[in-house]
């Protein structure tokens, strides 16, 4: 699933790091969600789109293959 996680983190001056400690995931989670290799749980989803105040549908772009 494609994600503009990257992009987000980088506008909120995050470190991966930080951002995994936000949402409650390691910082290996993180930059496997923003290297489209892990696809998050609809939890992580839903905590990652309540810190940057956005829908989950602005951060996650499902792309039918």
């Amino acid at each position: 699933m494609r994600n503009k996680l990257k992009v987000l983190r980088a506008e909120h001056n995050l470190t991966q790091e930080q951002l995994g400690k936000a949402v409650e995931v390691s910082r290996q989670t993180i930059n496997a969600i923003e290297k489209e290799k892990f696809d998050p749980s609809l939890v992580l989803a839903i905590k990652l789109a309540r810190l940057f105040k956005t829908e989950i549908e602005s951060i996650f772009i499902y792309a039918k293959d």
